[in-house]
């Protein structure tokens, strides 16, 4: 398509396969001995060509498909200027809005009235999952979100896994940690897949150091509400939700589950768990890959009740990879729980 010589051609080949492989280099252990503003262009460029590759590849295939049914003449993809023009704006355009977009960060409100809280004063509680801090989510970036949180005067902030993204160095070099104990509520959270990625002993001690109470297959409690924190399924050995609740857990307290991937989501009903909090999913992040996720997870996203149970799966508050939200967004619930 691109109306340009060989040589030229074939430069802009290696320069679209240069950026691919810089993925690999931001999954190696390189990026770790890389200064950290390099490590973040590196990681976000490689990422981020992930996602337009996959556009790119759609578009293309659209192309062909017209041309191959007469939609289309075969000149529009040889050496046209027009036509290469106008499929750079549009990727263009297309990946500037999910950038915009990925910043925008949705407050989903939820209420929930349960008889178990009679007698109670309602409980207001922070959401958060997938929030993927490292080389290109920063504190600069965490900043802003710790300031959203302490405006909505919770008293709770939970988090559902993916705290830190593929490695600890980056926050332990921008002294992360610091930002999170700005919060003005008291934090539970339970682990990701990705705090196994970066490091499970590592990410434990981040969470120390951040003032986080970590839940791995234990329970808290907490402004009159009972807090289940599951390890992540990363952990095979992880306990079933049956031995967890079992004698920690009376039927009479409202009870939060916090477990990072929504598989299984029948288990939270037969324990009797009243709301169950997950991510993992992203939604996909862009659209299509939200289908994907459709097939694979009962609840990919968004509500959903099982009995009694009660569940949100969130497309999370930051991202893993290139930061684009197409057709899905960047979110964080506030929940009141009350009678």
């Amino acid at each position: 398509m691109l109306p340009l010589a060989d040589c030229w051609r074939w430069a802009a080949v290696a320069l679209s396969l240069i950026l691919f492989l810089s993925m690999f280099l931001g999954f190696s252990g390189a990026i770790e001995k890389m200064p950290l503003d390099v490590a973040t262009v590196v990681y976000e460029t490689g990422n981020s060509v992930i996602f337009i590759l996959l556009y790119l590849v759609m578009a293309f295939l659209v192309l062909d498909a017209a041309r191959l049914v007469h939609l289309i003449p075969k000149s529009w993809l040889y050496g046209n200027g027009a036509v290469s023009v106008a499929l750079f704006v549009a990727m263009l355009a297309v990946f500037v809005y999910g950038n915009l977009h990925y910043y925008d960060k949705k407050r989903v409100p939820m209420e929930i009235k349960s008889d178990k809280m009679k007698g109670k004063r309602q409980v207001k509680a922070v959401l958060l999952s997938d929030l993927h801090l490292g080389y290109h989510n920063r504190r600069a970036e965490l900043s802003k979100w710790v300031d959203m949180i302490n405006a909505e005067h919770a008293d709770l902030v939970l988090i559902c896994g993916d705290v830190v993204d593929i490695s600890v160095r980056p926050l332990l070099e921008e002294r992360v940690a610091e930002e999170f104990r700005r919060l003005n509520a008291p934090v539970y959270a339970c682990l990701g897949n990705h705090e196994y990625y970066s490091g499970e002993p590592k990410a434990q001690q981040f969470y120390r150091d951040a003032g986080i109470t970590l839940l791995r297959d234990s329970v808290a409690r907490a402004c009159g509400l009972c807090i289940v924190g599951r390890d992540d399924r990363t952990n095979l050995r992880r306990k079933p939700l049956a031995d967890i609740v079992r004698g920690s857990v009376s039927a009479d307290e409202f009870t939060i589950l916090l477990d990072h991937q929504p598989y299984h989501l029948e288990e939270a009903e037969r324990c009797g768990v009243d709301f169950q909090f997950s991510g993992h999913t992203h939604y996909g992040q862009v659209w299509p890959a939200s289908w994907v996720t459709d097939a694979i997870y009962e609840d990919a996203f968004g509500p959903l009740q099982k009995g009694r149970t009660r569940y949100y799966v969130s497309s999370g508050m930051g991202i893993w990879g290139g930061k684009f939200r197409i057709g899905t967004r960047s979110e964080y619930v506030v929940l009141t729980v009350g009678e």
